[in-house]
Formats: structure tokens, sequence, C-alpha cells
């Protein structure tokens, strides 16, 4: 029987240079894997491939050196153990996450909870091209969000309380966007939200506790980083909510399934169509009361 090249590396095996042999992809959501899934990765290595594994670039693992004949087992032995196998070719592929604010001292918003979630809600979803979505916590931006056809990154809006400022001036001296001007002998600041970038460096540099915020999530939209690089468009100004970030990215891979044609990426997809229809798909999805948006 001829071997269906096609559907295994739709299935994640990808075919290697050597004959009968193949590569295949595991499903890693955030970059979070147990020890029991890591043992019965390495116990997969050492039975059916070399015994070692390829880290990639997308908080990946591949079990190289695999032969055709043992594709079913090796399935089975991984599935055993909680690993299942990932995708290749034109769906969603594994979402990718840094650790956030359950772990990370910089981070603004939970990641991991939030990538396995899009991850079981799109994962393998069949689009004109490969789709990939990476969360990272903050402006330090680990991930690199905008590199992704979807980026999502913690951010936080800044709201200043003028009873308590001394107009030190030290919140002006470490905004990056120069959003922040104080004249300390006149007493005044005066902050524009249009330059902010929601890195939330002025309230935690701020020693009388003048400036406050509440976290949330800010998208891009069509990255990518491949033959032709593109930084993803932040076409939306802070959201507040997880469910607004929900609402968003299904309004965005809907549109990418209309619009897209096969073989092109997201990026190319919103170029040709300019940022204008997206951005107006996305706030007619988030005009309900229930999804605000800060700023708007």
């Amino acid at each position: 029987m001829e071997t269906d090249y096609a559907a295994l590396k739709k299935g994640g095996f990808m075919r290697q240079k050597q004959k009968d042999r193949f590569s295949v992809r595991l499903r890693v959501a955030g970059g979070q894997l147990s020890a029991a899934q890591l043992a019965a990765i390495a116990r997969s290595a050492e039975k059916y491939g070399q015994g070692a594994v390829h880290l990639t670039s997308r908080q990946g693992v591949e079990i190289p050196f695999i032969a055709l004949k043992d594709i079913d087992a090796v399935k089975k032995d991984l599935a055993g153990g909680g690993v299942s196998v990932g995708v290749c070719g034109p769906r969603v592929r594994t979402v990718t996450a840094c650790q956030g604010a359950g772990i990370c001292p910089s981070g603004l918003i939970e990641t991991s909870g939030l990538a396995k979630e899009l991850d079981e809600r799109y994962f393998g979803r069949e689009l004109p091209h490969k789709f990939k979505i990476g969360i990272t916590g903050c402006k330090n931006n680990c991930l690199k969000a905008e590199e992704n056809d979807l980026g999502i990154k913690g951010g936080v809006f800044p709201v200043w309380k003028k009873d308590a400022c001394s107009f030190c001036g030290l919140c002006e001296a470490v905004c990056p966007s120069k959003a922040i001007g104080v004249n300390q002998q006149e007493k005044t600041l005066v902050f524009n939200k249009d330059l902010c970038v929601y890195c939330g460096k002025c309230i935690k540099s701020c020693p009388e506790g003048a400036w406050e915020g509440k976290n949330g999530y800010m998208l891009s939209f069509g990255g990518m980083f491949a033959n032709e690089i593109r930084t993803g468009q932040n076409l939306l100004p802070l959201l507040d909510t997880k469910e607004q970030v929900i609402q968003a990215a299904d309004t965005a891979l809907a549109f990418y399934k209309e619009h897209g044609k096969a073989g092109e990426r997201f990026g190319k997809t919103i170029a040709r169509l300019g940022g204008e229809a997206l951005t107006a798909a996305l706030k007619t999805a988030l005009s309900a009361p229930e999804a605000r948006v800060e700023g708007a």
C-alpha cells in the first residue's frame, strides 16, 4: 500500500531525509509538560528513536528517527503516557506561552491556563495556512508576541491619583514612550493615554502609590517570521478580560477562514484587504456591553 505522506504530516509525522524515517511533533500547550509526560517521551525516544529529542523554537518537542512501521505503536505508547501528537500544515498549531503572572514577578496576566484553553478551542483547526498563537505575560515580551499570527501580551492601563502624587517626576523618567510629563514647580502632570504602551513602569516606580491600574491583554494580528518577516499589528486598545480575548480570537480566525487564500498567511490576508477590515470585524464582535474595550 502506498504511504500517504500528506496524512502523516497532517498528523504530526514529518518526513526526514533518511528513507522511511520520521520526526514526530508532540503537542505541548503553553510550554508545559508534566514529569510523567516527560518520562513517556523519553521512553518512546529510547524505544522507537535514537534516544534523543529535539526542542523546537516554539516550545515543541520532536522525536526524530521514528520508523514508518512504528508510527502506530509510538502513537499508542505516547498516548498511554498522556502525550498527544501535534500537527503540521495549514492549521492552528500548538499555543506557546511564557510562565506569566503565576510564576514570573514581571507577569501581568496568567498565561498557562489561557494557553491550554485556547489550545483546546483551536488546536488543529483547518485554515488557509499555518496559524500560530503566542502568549507573553508582560512588555518584556519573552514569547515575542508580534511574531505570531495572533499575539497576546500582558499590559496594564495606568490611572493617576492626583491627591497622592508628590510630583517627583520619577514616572516621567521611567516612561519609555514619553506619555507622562511632570512639572515639579507648578505641581502639574499630563498623561497622554494615546502614547501609553501599557507597560506599567509608572505604577511600579511610584514611591507614593499615585499610579494604579487594571491589568489586561494587548493583541497583535498577522505576525510572521518566515521567508518574509511581518510584525503583528495592534488593532485594538487594551482588553479587560479573557472573554474579550476569546471573542477577538474567534473573530480573527473566522475572518481568516472566510477571506484568506490557500497558502496565504494571515498577515498577507490583512495586508491585501487592509487592516481596517479586520479592525471593523473585531470592534463589531467586541461591541456588546460584556465585551467592553478599555479606552474605546
